[in-house]
């Protein structure tokens, strides 16, 4: 097949779906990843379409948000990695609030097997894979049904959040960028994430690599109060997702990469609760400096690396992670 016939195939079918996934393009268009996503790559040149979650969308901008259907099909194994990862942050007994999200609905699925916790959400699809959960206690926000990903909004949801005090908060998003932090790309999902996080000690955001230096139309979560990144190891060729990384860890962010292998990893700090045996290894990037201002929380303390500031392990950390 031609490149001119690939790429009019390509647009044909994110018109149709909304959103694709590069692995999806590849199995259609019979040709590899890597081509698919350098012909995704031209698309996007054109304006023809975007570049988002591991797969291609309608163009859109800032403002562009992809439904439910197109979401859950884009990135499976980046957000089950990641989930496999968070998961080990949650101890026995623990109170934390969940947004809503397809990374965080797979995190909920591992939650249902640490026993005591108490979980804030206002997503349905969170709630719903913790439903017949054993000793776990789910509690819901009030708000407006958003049908577009099974979420509660508005005043209601985020009245309903006021006097809340949680341990953490995990989040996902649309994208995420050093210079702005966590952004989404609709305005009632925004304010009630920004309620959940007012809610909680520490802020946790699971973004697989695809979203790293990706801004959207609505600020979340400042890079300044985002404790912990868990995310995918990103592809060699992706320097972008590799220099925002970078940025985060040089802003205070601490990270902790799922890379290949790792299945069901812990995550630094995390007790041996939640989903217990197979845990592998996992990778975490220390900060380059305590954080101004940043709380200290019993559990999970935020690790400081300003001993690395100079000399040639700092530069050796360096090198590992851009390797990454």
């Amino acid at each position: 097949m031609f490149a001119a016939e690939r790429r009019q195939l390509i647009l044909e079918m994110v018109r149709a779906n909304g959103a694709v996934s590069l692995r999806e393009l590849a199995r259609v268009v019979q040709t590899s990843e890597v081509t698919v996503r350098r012909d995704v790559r031209a698309l996007e040149a054109e304006g023809l379409l975007d570049r988002r979650h591991g797969g291609a969308v309608l163009p859109g901008g800032f403002t562009r948000e992809s439904g439910f259907p197109q979401k859950s099909h884009l990135a499976t194994a980046e957000k089950t990695a990641i989930a496999d990862l968070a998961a080990g942050l949650v101890e026995e007994g623990e109170a934390i609030v969940v947004g809503a999200g397809t990374t965080t609905q797979e995190l909920a699925r591992r939650l249902a097997r640490v026993p005591g916790l108490t979980v804030v959400t206002n997503s349905l699809l969170v709630a719903q894979a913790l439903a017949h959960a054993n000793r776990v206690e789910v509690v819901m926000t009030g708000g407006t049904l958003r049908g577009s990903n099974y979420a509660l909004v508005g005043s209601g949801a985020e009245q309903s959040l006021q006097g809340l005090r949680v341990s953490r908060a995990f989040l996902s998003g649309s994208g995420l960028t050093a210079e702005r932090g966590l952004s989404t790309s609709n305005m009632l999902s925004a304010s009630v994430d920004r309620a959940l996080v007012q809610a909680a000690a520490e802020v946790v955001v699971l973004a697989d690599h695809s979203k790293l230096g990706t801004d959207t139309m609505f600020q979340t979560v400042p890079t300044d109060v985002i404790t912990r990144l868990v995310t995918d190891e990103p592809p060699a060729h992706d320097e972008r997702a590799a220099t925002e990384l970078q940025a985060l860890a040089d802003q205070g962010v601490q990270i902790a990469v799922a890379g290949e292998g790792s299945g069901a990893a812990g995550a630094a700090g995390a007790g041996d609760t939640g989903s217990g045996a197979g845990r592998g290894p996992r990778r975490d990037v220390p900060l380059p400096g305590p954080r101004r201002g940043a709380p200290h929380h019993g559990g999970h303390p935020l690790r400081s690396a300003a001993a690395l500031d100079a000399g040639p392990e700092r530069a050796a950390r360096v090198a590992d992670l851009r390797r990454r």
